[in-house]
């Protein structure tokens, strides 16, 4: 692990966001994890002079559903790369007609619909809770937002992202239920991201790239496959300057928030009762908690 190449932001890239303008120094690496492979190599590079680390989450070419990503790795490769921040987009479906596409909205709540994906690293003899109220980032998701009003996208603030198990889309008593239950935007990814960064002490925020209104919506039928494509080309070139300029904005600033200690009360297990293999598995993550 001490081998790796290091940086300090990851940036993980979804439907229509699959690579970063603007990387130099550029090298691409593969890494393995104790829990596999990432969704592909991860491309290092500086951006507007930071160490930053870009992951396509669907792998190039969009090749993994929703439900296979193999989520831990690539969280816990980022933090074998020391990131101490992950900026990620995502692709969403609307669900209130406030939210339109190409908009992008920052949500600050989750609501999970997915259905026993692997969301936590702890198991196999140590047992940990996060807390996760709130569940993103402040710090990031604001300069995300304030980033966003600078590029000139209309950019909401706050939000709730339903996050569903796929691939198929929502049927209609679905998607009319989220929007009664206040749900915001609707998407496949965001929520275990989000659960694992904050295990992994990783401060994470997300733009969510409205594509299209869920089929809530008289005029949903109406959509064509051509429009989707043309707002997600759009919605690629915002996210593109917006993840440049939220890395400028974080650039120097502090990290004050508490995801970095999201941990220090967390692991109920005793000490010298947790498995060595488990603290070698999760050495990056609980290590500086229990030792290796």
């Amino acid at each position: 692990m001490s081998n790796l190449e290091k940086a300090d932001i990851g940036i993980i890239g979804g439907s229509g966001l699959y690579q970063v303008e603007g990387l130099s120094d550029v090298r691409e690496i593969s890494v393995e994890t104790p829990f596999g492979k990432p969704s592909d190599n991860l491309i290092l590079g500086r951006l507007e002079g930071v160490r930053v680390a870009f992951l396509a989450r669907h792998g190039r070419g969009h090749r993994i559903t929703p439900s296979e990503l193999p989520f831990r790795a690539n969280i816990y490769a980022m933090k074998m790369l020391g990131v101490e921040r992950i900026i990620s987009a995502s692709a969403v479906g609307s669900l209130q007609q406030q939210y339109a596409p190409t908009d992008i909205v920052i949500p600050d709540q989750f609501f999970d619909r997915t259905l026993g994906r692997a969301s936590t690293f702890f198991g196999e003899g140590i047992v940990g809770h996060i807390t996760f109220d709130h569940p993103v980032c402040g710090q990031v998701g604001e300069q995300m937002a304030l980033s966003g009003e600078e590029v000139g996208v209309k950019i909401h603030r706050g939000g709730t992202y339903l996050c569903m198990e796929g691939p198929a889309f929502s049927t209609l008593a679905e998607s009319k239920l989220y929007r009664q239950w206040g749900m915001d935007v609707i998407g496949m990814t965001n929520l275990q991201e989000a659960k694992l960064a904050r295990e992994a002490e990783i401060c994470y925020a997300t733009m969510a790239l409205v594509t299209d209104y869920d089929c809530w919506h008289p005029d949903h039928s109406s959509v064509t496959v051509d429009m989707i494509l043309e707002v997600l080309h759009q919605n690629a070139i915002n996210a593109q300057q917006i993840v440049r300029h939220t890395v400028k904005r974080l650039r120097d600033l502090p990290r004050e928030c508490r995801c970095g200690s999201a941990l220090r009360s967390a692991i109920l297990t005793q000490r010298d009762l947790i498995p060595a293999e488990t603290r070698r598995k999760l050495a990056a993550i609980i290590g500086k908690y229990v030792g290796e």
